[in-house]
């Protein structure tokens, strides 16, 4: 399973983050573009529960994550 890191613009200067965990980029491409115009929810990294409108969302990025381990 790969993380990938799906980040939706609202502006300029918003946006939220939230971590997948998929097999492929193209089943993480098939999962938000499954999620358009509705309600998700999700816990961010920091554990901090979300509930989102993608209808207002301008801009969606997905891209793969190598998380690291902080000493």
């Amino acid at each position: 399973m790969k993380e990938f890191k799906v980040t939706y613009f609202f502006d300029e200067e918003h946006y939220i983050r939230r971590f997948i965990h998929v097999d492929s980029q193209e089943k993480a491409e098939r999962l938000v573009q499954s999620e358009r115009d509705q309600y998700i929810s999700f816990h961010d990294s920091r554990g901090i529960y979300h509930e989102l409108n993608t209808r207002n969302v301008r801009i969606i990025q997905i891209s793969e994550y190598h998380r690291t381990d902080k000493v």
